[in-house]
């Protein structure tokens, strides 16, 4: 593995040019300190010519509209936002290319990853480009761009069109009140079409985000497996 001096690119640091437009003011944003800048990067083994590397080493992440988005950076563990690379499972060791990497996630449960040289069989994209995972379909959909395109795409303020079917009055509120290690529970599920009707009405709730992204994983799966018609009963826990 490569040091992490020689990933460091001071003449040609991507960090500048993109701090600039992430903090333009077309989006409400907070930039994330960390502490663990240098360890992700040498755990990513990318250089900070890229936008990528220079996330990994200059932020603990980017927190957006209010807490609605959460990209990864270096790791902020005081509000428990987790690095590039724990996110992605990396511990410093020998690996071969992932299928997709883990590049952030929103309040809601919905993921950002971007496909590796070999994507999953059930993602759709070319390699490079990022997919979003979107809980009110539980389907992956492709954006189209990669990496580096997507954040100045996030920076533009697109997220009002691109979010505007799931939102609801006062999201902000409840969106800022979380901790980042959290999302909100939605029931009816953001997927049925009683949610959908009235987003407003809904009970909503915080629960742990890595909780969240595993009810809708499992509601997948069930759903997955019924065939074409069918109906089903989900059991709530009070």
């Amino acid at each position: 593995m490569r040091p992490v001096d020689e990933l460091i690119n001071i003449a040609e640091d991507a960090w500048s040019e993109l701090l600039a437009e992430l903090t333009a003011g077309a989006v409400q944003v907070r930039v994330l300190s960390t502490d663990h800048g240098p360890e992700t990067l040498r755990m990513m083994q990318v250089t900070t010519r890229s936008r990528l590397g220079a996330m990994a080493l200059h932020a603990g992440g980017v927190v957006l509209d209010h807490g609605w988005l959460r990209l990864y950076g270096g790791g902020h563990p005081a509000e428990g936002l987790p690095s590039l690379a724990e996110a992605n499972g990396f511990d410093g060791g020998p690996r071969e290319a992932p299928a997709s990497f883990a590049v952030g996630h929103d309040v809601l449960g919905g993921r950002y990853e971007v496909n590796g040289p070999v994507p999953p069989e059930d993602r759709p994209g070319d390699p490079g480009e990022v997919c979003y995972y979107a809980p009110e379909s539980l389907e992956w959909q492709p954006l189209d761009m990669p990496y580096g395109t997507w954040l100045s795409w996030l920076a533009s303020g697109r997220l009002d069109d691109f979010y505007g079917d799931v939102r609801w009055p006062g999201w902000q509120d409840e969106a800022r009140a979380l901790r980042l290690d959290q999302g909100i529970s939605m029931y009816p599920f953001l997927f049925t079409a009683e949610a959908r009707q009235d987003l407003a009405a809904t009970n909503r709730r915080p629960i742990p985000i890595d909780q969240l992204m595993s009810v809708h994983g499992s509601l997948a799966r069930s759903l997955g497996d019924l065939p074409n018609g069918s109906s089903f009963v989900v059991r709530v826990e009070p």
